[in-house]
């Protein structure tokens, strides 16, 4: 009788190890839904190193202080590019916190500070920022 007892037990037991592990391989299985955004930015001949300086010094900072995370950052190493091109990644929990985090962004008395302050000698940009939302494909780390 005792013996039946610690074998049910057991199965009890190797059942809920089981139903644990199908969760855990289901959850590996799901998307996230973090979003990622890719913005290339032109600037006018000559400027830059005035954004390349702005980024470095405040804008990636601003961006983590309004929840975007900072992917990665390039510049083109085609001729005609690489001299007014700036590519660059940030990640958002969701597409609802990146609106979120760009309207915190663009309110930010610092980052108009910052930007103004940037382009006291000129305007950077020659054109809005190119943006594009991703997430990432399941079968691809």
């Amino acid at each position: 009788m005792r013996m039946n007892a610690v074998l049910g037990t057991l199965s009890l037991f190797l059942l809920g190890l089981s139903v644990l592990a199908a969760k855990a391989a289901a959850q590996e299985g799901k998307v996230s839904e973090r979003v990622y955004e890719l913005r290339t930015y032109t600037t006018l001949p000559g400027r830059l190193p005035a954004l390349h300086k702005r980024f470095a010094d405040h804008t990636m900072k601003l961006f983590e202080k309004h929840g975007m995370k900072n992917e990665g950052y390039w510049t083109p190493t085609d001729e005609k590019l690489k001299d007014t091109t700036l590519i660059y990644i940030v990640s958002h929990e969701s597409m609802t916190a990146a609106e979120k985090s760009w309207a915190a962004f663009l309110a930010d008395p610092e980052w108009k500070k910052v930007r103004d302050a940037s382009e006291a000698d000129g305007k950077i940009l020659a054109k809005p920022p190119e943006k594009v939302f991703m997430t990432k494909v399941p079968w691809a780390n």
